[in-house]
């Protein structure tokens, strides 16, 4: 395979081009324009050399030529004239053009001729390197990075300056033992004193040691946990990376238009996976393309009524757990509701459907595409897709998107979508010996309740907050820890968890420490409670559960907690398989559906197991060493005790004849690995134990 000559030109490229464009809009809004211009030319220089070296000649004349533009305000206080800013953007879109054809796979280094941009055509996003593998990094972050490695590397130093210690103490040793053998063969024992003296020097040489080694090795493990963090840091991206481009779309498409436009954004400082935020680009600059050309009147339309001439479009991100939100509003005309009416008349839609259709259904109508307000086609909008795409990004991303809208005042468009990584600030709590984090941005405070205080209701357990009873949750029943009948202490702590629909509040042991972490998905073979919105790792490199503060609170809303004592009568079922990995996966799914789980690592365990205590199933593997998965359903078959409880068989053998062998020893069902379904398996066990 080539290799790519161009993977690091076009990341540094990509990233001057931000600059570029982000400088450019600086220039148009008048800002510290001698600072600005001044900004933009090292840029230029910067990206004209690196452009000459990887022979891109015509990035190079582009770079060139904004040098030759800009030159003559290098110490203007005066704004740069708007024919000069056209210029700059044609410029700057020729370069952009250049390097798009840069991001294909690798071959022979492609000239590009200055294109004739057209002013008003709106500037495509800038590209992306394929699959986003290669990110940049903030310079303070990785000297952060580098600071930690160094504290490490030289309290690693100090603990390895310990081995001298660790000698002496081994000298000690055996000059001891030398002279208690030499006095044991001959009669004759060093004096007391002097092995008082040895045994003494011995003890505080290994004490000294141990303190110097504990002391250390806390600090390592310390550094190293801050040098993961940091490093875990570096594989996000700060969402400000979006504002300059999408700033740069909602200018290009005004101009096209002949509106004016205020662009304004905050939340850049919420970090996320590239992925989710390269796609979420592409969904947002639809929004905003449609927000001018829909949304944002024409300067003269906007004085007429009494609102300013330039129009205004916020976008605001946040993120809550596993979710980020991209809210994205203006102030212009808001959706034409008729208009949407009219192009589902043309559709087809019946007169008397389309007169029961309210303003939420419209919106709902207008979410699943195809429908277009503008009155006409223009470069920006008019063919009722803008919509379309950022729905399909959503739902790339497994996200949603919402419409608000109000006649004259604006419309907003929420676009919620999960995170594959994130890294959030957290509260770290333990329940019922297991340890899990609560985003701490939902925590609204944390109390410690005493259990009297706490009603039982229809709905459940709730607690009196603020003169308002909430929902009260244990955690450790909510994870299915416990039945909860361990709710019985004299007080509780209890942290109260917040989301847009209301308060919760999460009983747990002991509140242990904040922290920052990065959220990971659970893979797709691990189910877990909808509660769960997925790990981190701890210090030591185990998982540890991330608590979704949304579902948790509709979970309690919705009184889902609320019945511990059936829970205890859950039936039980024995998990028998070889493979840890195994029983514990099909545990946790059983566990997950409702059911108590013993497990047995071989088929002799799960007989003797089975003949102590009574099970509503047996879930066994047929491969196992011993006694396999046949042999076991065959005694258990021969048993009169045993004979009537079901029993399924999970195994890779797909031959037809092992099929026959299952029902030939009495199985209830037969589970291929290769074709596992989790759902089918829970209807399986659902039908045999009911």
């Amino acid at each position: 395979m080539r290799q790519d000559p161009f993977k690091y030109f076009r990341i540094e490229a990509q990233e001057l081009l931000e600059q570029f464009g982000k400088g450019v809009l600086d220039l148009e809004k008048g800002l510290r324009t001698a600072e600005t211009v001044q900004r933009i030319l090292r840029v230029a220089h910067t990206l004209k050399g690196a452009a000459r070296v990887v022979k891109q000649t015509a990035i190079a004349d582009h770079s060139h030529a904004i040098e030759d533009l800009l030159q003559p305000f290098r110490e203007a206080a005066t704004r740069v004239p708007e024919p000069i800013i056209g210029q700059l953007l044609q410029r700057l879109e020729g370069i952009r053009q250049a390097l798009s054809l840069l991001a294909a796979p690798p071959g022979p280094p492609a000239e590009v001729p200055a294109p004739q941009a057209n002013p008003a055509q709106p500037a495509a996003p800038p590209p992306v390197e394929a699959e986003l593998r290669t990110l940049r990094a903030d310079v303070r972050e990785l000297d952060d990075l580098l600071e930690g490695i160094s504290e490490t590397q030289a309290l690693l130093r100090a603990l390895q300056n310990s081995a001298s210690g660790v000698q002496r103490a081994r000298q000690l040793t055996e000059l001891l033992l030398e002279q208690l053998t030499r006095g044991r063969d001959s009669g004759r024992v060093m004096g007391i004193e002097k092995l008082t003296g040895l045994a003494g020097e011995l003890q505080g040489s290994v004490n000294a040691l141990a303190q110097r080694l504990g002391t250390g090795l806390e600090q390592v493990q310390r550094e190293l946990g801050q040098v993961r963090g940091a490093a875990e840091q570096l594989r996000l991206v700060p969402a400000s990376n979006l504002f300059t481009s999408l700033e740069r779309s909602a200018r290009d498409s005004a101009q096209a238009l002949g509106k004016q436009i205020a662009f304004e954004a905050k939340g850049g400082e919420v970090r996320l996976d590239a992925h989710v935020l390269e796609v979420s680009r592409a969904a947002l600059t639809q929004l905003i393309r449609n927000a001018v050309a829909h949304g944002i009147e024409s300067p003269v339309e906007r004085s007429a009524m009494g609102k300013a001439p330039s129009g205004r479009i916020w976008l605001e991100i946040s993120r809550r757990g596993r979710r980020v939100r991209f809210i994205c509003r203006d102030d212009g005309r808001g959706i034409d509701l008729d208009a949407v009416r009219r192009t589902l008349q043309q559709r087809g839609m019946p007169a008397d459907e389309l007169g029961q259709l309210g303003r939420d259904e419209l919106l709902r109508q207008l979410l699943r595409g195809g429908i277009s307000t503008s009155g006409s086609v223009s470069q920006v909008a008019g063919r009722g897709i803008g919509v379309d795409l950022a729905r399909s990004a959503a739902e790339r991303l497994g996200g949603q998107i919402r419409i608000d809208t109000e006649a004259g005042r604006g419309t907003t468009f929420e676009l919620v979508v999960p995170l594959s990584v994130a890294s959030l600030e957290a509260l770290v709590v333990e329940a019922a010996g297991t340890v899990a984090s609560v985003p701490l941005d939902s925590v609204r405070r944390t109390l410690r309740v005493p259990s009297h205080e706490l009603s039982h209701t229809e709905q459940g357990l709730t607690l009196l907050y603020e003169g308002r009873a909430i929902p009260f949750v244990p955690l450790a029943l909510a994870l299915r820890l416990h039945s909860g009948a361990e709710l019985q202490r004299n007080s509780v702590w209890s942290v109260l968890v917040i989301d847009a629909d209301g308060l919760a509040a999460v009983g747990v042991d002991r509140l242990l420490d904040t922290e920052t972490i990065v959220l990971r998905p659970l893979p797709p073979y691990a189910p877990a409670e909808s509660i769960v919105a997925g790990a981190s790792l701890d210090a030591d490199g185990n998982p540890r559960l991330v608590i979704d503060p949304e579902q948790l609170v509709a979970e309690a809303r919705r009184g889902r907690f609320s019945e511990p004592a059936a829970r205890a009568e859950r039936r039980s079922i024995l998990v028998i398989d070889d493979s840890l990995t195994t029983r514990m996966l099909e545990q946790s799914i059983l566990e997950s559906a409702g059911y108590t789980v013993d497990t047995a690592s071989s088929g002799e365990e799960g007989l003797l197991r089975a003949r102590q205590q009574r099970y509503a199933l047996f879930l066994v593997d047929v491969e196992m060493p011993g006694m396999d998965g046949f042999t076991f359903v065959q005694r258990t078959r021969a048993d009169p005790e045993l004979g009537q409880v079901p029993a399924i068989l999970v195994t890779s053998l797909s031959a037809p004849e092992h099929l026959q062998r299952g029902q030939d020893v009495g199985a209830s069902g037969y589970v291929i690995k290769s074709e596992f379904d989790q759902a089918d398996l829970l209807e399986r066990i659902r039908k045999l134990v009911e």
